[in-house]
């Protein structure tokens, strides 16, 4: 990830430079990131994980691409998960249209470049949804996937590897660490 910092944005302004950019751009609170290209892996790991939720979600939830932006209002951000799931209405942000504010899940894959802004200040912005009730990092060096899932007011965290099943409550699925892993060369 890049720095793209020379004065305090509006969101205004974001979307007006958004618009012409041709890399993906996130909004944090007056500054504008430019978001790095990623790997192979990072693109098939994508690619397998919506598909799977596509295959295992309710019939009233939608799977969305790294292009669909999630707007956390509260916070003043904006930012583009690798996947996100809406269950029921989507809405969307009263300062941007195309900007969802209430994914159910959102999933984030590693890489170098971004891990430490995914697990830090991306998730301290995804936790400030109130619709939101599962964070899965999943990991580019390993095969192992970080679940941080809303329990009640408290956010819990735990680690599934080759041979685990994640079973979620909220949505009520069910994901092999190994099918998502299945064909994947890691970085």
């Amino acid at each position: 990830m890049s720095l793209a910092r020379q004065l305090r944005y509006s969101y205004e302004d974001y979307l007006r430079i958004l618009k012409d950019s041709e890399v993906k751009l996130e909004y944090s609170a007056g500054v504008i990131y430019a978001m790095a290209g990623g790997t192979l892996a990072h693109a098939q790991l994508t690619a397998r994980v919506t598909a799977i939720l596509t295959r295992v979600a309710s019939r009233k939830c939608v799977v969305f691409s790294s292009d669909a932006k999630v707007r956390v209002e509260s916070s003043d951000f904006a930012g583009f998960p690798d996947v996100s799931l809406v269950c029921g209405a989507r809405l969307t942000s009263r300062d941007d249209a195309h900007a969802l504010t209430n994914p159910l899940l959102v999933v984030e894959v590693t890489s170098r470049s971004t891990e430490d802004y995914d697990r830090g200040d991306k998730l301290a912005h995804y936790q400030r949804l109130p619709s939101l009730k599962v964070v899965l990092f999943i990991s580019h060096t390993e095969r192992a996937v970080t679940v941080v899932e809303r329990k009640g007011r408290k956010w819990t965290s735990r680690l599934a590897r080759s041979g685990d099943s994640i079973a979620l409550s909220d949505p009520a699925i069910s994901l092999d660490v190994d099918e998502i892993y299945e064909d994947v060369e890691l970085d």
